[in-house]
């Protein structure tokens, strides 16, 4: 079955970096779409960032200018860095993949940012 693993979350200060990835088996990886999420409990997940197939990137304007995604298709693989983080970059942070109409997550990995 598809699988889609986070790893790299933890307790950074603020300031600080971070950096996350995401492993994705069983999928055609390179064909889709990856997407970083974020969540806040009580809140609604938030797109952060994407990276397309031809590895065209967008960022939410919360993170422009500090986050980084990219890609390597070789080990099926999506990264996210982390720089300048702020407390309100404290959330659960999930990847996606998409491709079509199939839609698969990650179970998430907590980033905490606090001094």
């Amino acid at each position: 079955q598809v699988q889609l693993v986070e790893f790299g979350g933890g307790l950074v200060q603020p300031g600080g970096s971070l950096g996350l990835s995401c492993v994705a088996s069983r999928i055609m990886f390179s064909s889709y779409t990856m997407n970083w999420y974020r969540q806040v409990p009580g809140k609604q997940r938030e797109l952060v960032t994407t990276i397309t197939s031809g590895g065209s990137t967008n960022y939410a304007d919360s993170v422009k200018g500090r986050f980084t995604i990219s890609r390597d298709n070789a080990k099926s693989t999506v990264y996210l860095q982390m720089d300048s983080l702020k407390p309100e970059d404290t959330a659960v942070y999930y990847c996606n993949a998409h491709w079509s109409t199939l839609d698969y997550w990650g179970k998430g990995t907590l980033v905490t940012i606090s001094s």
